[in-house]
């Protein structure tokens, strides 16, 4: 059975990527929780970067919503929040 992610709890030393709008506040929200909780995490502009953009699709099945995330190279998520929002 597949481990299930808390966004918001992800496991040390795991590879985060954000897939983001440099202008989206949930983006903005989740790249302020992960530097507060000190994860590291790669951020990619999604929106102006047109190849990053096709990356993100392939991660969420063409769904557009932002910050997209990614843990460990698995698809969590797009959105911030409870519920996500984005």
């Amino acid at each position: 059975m597949a481990r299930t992610i808390d966004v918001e709890h992800v496991p040390a030393g795991a590879a985060v990527e954000l897939y983001i709008s440099p202008t989206c506040p949930y983006c903005a929200q989740a790249m302020s929780h992960y530097d507060r909780a000190g994860v590291r995490y790669s951020a990619y502009d999604a929106q102006n970067d047109r190849v990053l953009r096709e990356r993100m699709f392939s991660y969420t099945g063409g769904d557009p919503t932002v910050p997209a995330i990614i843990v460990d190279g698995r698809y969590v998520q797009s959105g911030w929040g409870k519920p996500p929002r984005g």
